[in-house]
């Protein structure tokens, strides 16, 4: 399973999404249990997309990210192409449907 880097600032996640090709960032927070609930099923899912550097925010330890990326509910899942928001699922995840974005992502996406 993968280890999701934690973020500690803004700056740092500024720099991670505009330092990664396909960056995705999973926006949680400490007493959230769907967030506890989908972190492992989605960190599986990503050993499948290499190509997709995740980082994990909490949105206690950062509050700054609610407005920054306008985020309402947790857990919030952004996934970015150089530096753009693609696509983000938020509270009620569909893990196939997030698995078919992914790989569609994976799959058009060719590195300039």
């Amino acid at each position: 399973m993968i280890n999701f880097p934690i973020a500690n600032s803004i700056e740092e996640i500024r720099n991670f999404v505009s330092a990664n090709p396909i960056s995705f960032l999973y926006i949680s927070r400490e007493g959230c249990s769907v967030c506890h609930a989908v972190k492992p099923k989605v960190q599986e899912m990503l050993e499948e997309f290499p190509e997709i550097k995740p980082m994990q925010v909490s949105a206690d330890d950062v509050p700054e990210i609610a407005g920054e990326y306008t985020v309402f509910t947790v857990p919030a899942l952004l996934l970015f192409i150089e530096g753009k928001e693609m696509f983000r699922e938020a509270r009620f995840v569909v893990m196939d449907d997030l698995h078919d974005k992914f790989e569609r992502i994976v799959n058009n996406y060719e590195i300039a």
